[in-house]
């Protein structure tokens, strides 16, 4: 009676939510390696100089970005590797690319790449509606993954086979070949459930995590600790216009970043001050998908003086889990490896949404067909 009343609930579940989980699955595929490509694209034309041996002052670059232009700059970000370009940040304008040791602006972002993958992310995030109903398409894909973490967890319960020898398994869990649709469908669904079942749980419950405010107060307080306030509406308030600095301002907080971790990667800061006047840098010692790598230092904007370093150590343990389950849900956490296993845990939940509907479709067909089949019959009496 329980597997009887589990299936039913995990089948309306799925006829009802599976094609929005479908194409979140789709779009979590083609996001799998975002990063990765959108950083190859911006760059994969540009040419740092050979001459690595003085590179100019932060400030310098920035001045050099700003040049000809109107607005100012927002953000810059400085990277390890010798070889890689100044990325100085225009906010909706985009980013341009300033080589470290000439100071010539080699170009700016890759805008068709970068504008297919937020047209996915929007697809992704809120079913790609509109700023006016976007709150009712972000709604709708929450409810959505909610229903998801169901279906993963009942169907975790029903891949169990009620009979276990090595047939009974072999059937579920590997895929068969000659079999007709409905065998087929039934085959696939049933394979990649339970191959990809883990890492699907960790993929949906973080993104009910991301989705519902009550379920990040969730994870605090399973911590034994108290959810923190939520930022008021639009973030916190910045000044507007540039940073008022003196000459190598910037370059004194870069080195004070790279001072305070000498592993470090990327370094990143905006450059429009908090309204008390500090300017927070981020440094960044592995993918940028790495909570435990990376460290933020809040610096006073005229001083350049140190106000305060928090690194994943330093953080609660509430604080530090959802930071994990944040970037658990791309697999960045765990770095290439972990992007790829999200990536093939999508495409299972792709081929589940897919059997699944055709699945209930048949189902449904079938038992229409019996009525009418019924109703034939009682007209004929």
């Amino acid at each position: 009676m329980l597997r009887k009343t589990v299936f039913w609930l995990h089948l309306i579940a799925g006829a009802g939510a599976g094609t929005v989980i479908l194409v979140m699955c789709v779009t979590g595929v083609l996001l799998t390696y975002e990063k990765d490509i959108v950083a190859w694209a911006d760059t994969r034309h540009f040419s740092v100089s050979a001459d690595r041996t003085s590179p100019l002052s932060i400030d310098t670059l920035v001045a050099r970005a700003r040049e000809g232009r109107t607005d100012a700059p927002v953000s810059v970000t400085v990277r390890a590797d010798p070889s890689r370009p100044v990325e100085v940040g225009f906010g909706t304008a985009g980013m341009l690319f300033v080589d470290p040791y000439t100071g010539v602006v080699l170009g700016r972002e890759a805008q068709g790449t970068r504008a297919f993958f937020r047209a996915v992310t929007d697809w992704h995030r809120w079913l790609a509606r509109p700023q006016s109903t976007r709150a009712t398409g972000r709604a709708i894909t929450g409810a959505s993954n909610l229903v998801f973490l169901f279906i993963v967890l009942s169907g975790m319960y029903l891949w169990i086979p009620r009979v276990w020898n090595r047939v009974q398994f072999r059937n579920v869990a590997w895929f068969r070949r000659g079999l007709p649709p409905k065998g087929r469908d039934f085959n696939w669904h049933n394979v990649a459930g339970i191959w990809a079942s883990i890492p699907l749980v960790v993929i949906v419950a973080s993104g009910v995590v991301i989705s519902y405010p009550w379920a990040g107060d969730l994870v605090y307080r399973l911590a034994g600790e108290t959810p923190p306030a939520r930022p008021a509406a639009g973030g916190a308030a910045r000044t507007a216009g540039a940073v008022a600095r003196e000459p190598g301002s910037l370059d004194a907080i870069v080195n004070l970043a790279r001072i305070q971790r000498a592993d470090w990667r990327t370094i990143s800061m905006r450059l429009r001050p908090a309204s008390d006047g500090s300017i927070a840098v981020t440094i960044d010692a592995g993918n940028g998908g790495q909570p435990h790598k990376r460290g933020l230092l809040t610096v006073n904007g005229a001083t350049a003086a140190a106000i305060k370093y928090e690194d994943y150590g330093s953080l609660s343990t509430g604080r530090r889990a959802r930071s994990w389950m944040r970037f658990a849900h791309t697999g960045e956490v765990y770095g290439r490896t972990g992007q790829t296993i999200a990536g093939l845990a999508s495409v299972a939940g792709a081929v589940l949404g897919w059997t699944g509907i055709a699945m209930a479709s048949r189902r449904l067909a079938a038992r229409l067909k019996r009525r009418g089949s019924s109703a034939t019959l009682r007209s004929a009496a």
